[in-house]
């Protein structure tokens, strides 16, 4: 029997101001960049919808009706959008996902609004749900090669996760997507400010953050380099489709 699919929504974190991109995004959101033609988005969308993903809400912030307006409700794609904007102010990563969570339901994967992770999302869901815990990181054996390392995972599960402080047993990296149950959230503060960073080392310390070991590279257009090595990829893949 084929593998039973998660069915779960995804959250995109996307309402940064995205400063490493300017000047190209003083007048248009992340999202929109164009990548190999198409802006960013339908390629995340795309790459999602082929692992069976079609539930998204879209956490928005700088610029964001912009991409309400092009997208709409997802229906042209195949799929359903729905949005969360920060109001008045930026509400960082985790206060984005926590205005989000009425529309997430119990269970959700977490992307970030400027990562294509070209691997199973279905596997990553299975695992985070047979695992119990609150949440789930990917990681990848990053050995400072792409950034500095700053995940401690051993035994399937991550001992340790700290942008600051450095051990030697860090040899993995975030690679880009996440899986929470809102729980995980129960006992942060609503509407203000807050790290999504600082919610996953909490839940590393409490023994409640699996790890799911990732063997492909990640790629993100967080940065001009990043999106020009995308934009070769991508645009390979489509002259050879």
């Amino acid at each position: 029997m084929p593998p039973v699919r998660s069915d779960l929504p995804v959250a995109i974190l996307a309402g940064g101001l995205a400063t490493r991109l300017r000047p190209m995004t003083e007048k248009i959101p992340k999202l929109l960049v164009e990548v190999a033609g198409e802006p960013f988005f339908s390629h995340q969308t795309r790459l999602l919808r082929k692992n069976g993903i079609t539930r998204i809400v879209l956490c928005l912030g700088y610029l964001g009706e912009m991409i309400s307006e092009r997208y709409g409700d997802g229906s042209d794609l195949g799929i359903r959008i729905d949005y969360s904007f920060d109001g008045e102010r930026l509400l960082g990563t985790g206060g984005a996902l926590i205005r989000a969570l009425p529309k997430l339901g119990d269970s959700f994967y977490v992307l970030y609004g400027d990562s294509y992770l070209p691997i199973d999302y279905q596997a990553v869901g299975r695992a985070f749900l047979d695992s119990g815990k609150l949440g789930l990181m990917t990681v990848f054996e990053n050995c400072d090669a792409y950034d500095t390392s700053n995940v401690w995972f051993e035994d399937g599960a991550i001992r340790l996760y700290d942008k600051q402080r450095k051990v030697p047993n860090m040899r993995h990296i975030d690679y880009g997507l996440g899986a929470f149950r809102a729980a995980a959230f129960a006992t942060c503060p609503r509407d203000t400010v807050v790290d999504l960073a600082v919610v996953q080392s909490e839940l590393a310390r409490i023994g409640q953050l699996a790890g799911y070991d990732v063997k492909q590279r990640f790629y993100e257009i967080g940065s001009h380099a990043g999106l020009r090595e995308l934009d070769q990829l991508l645009g390979h893949t489509l002259d050879n489709s």
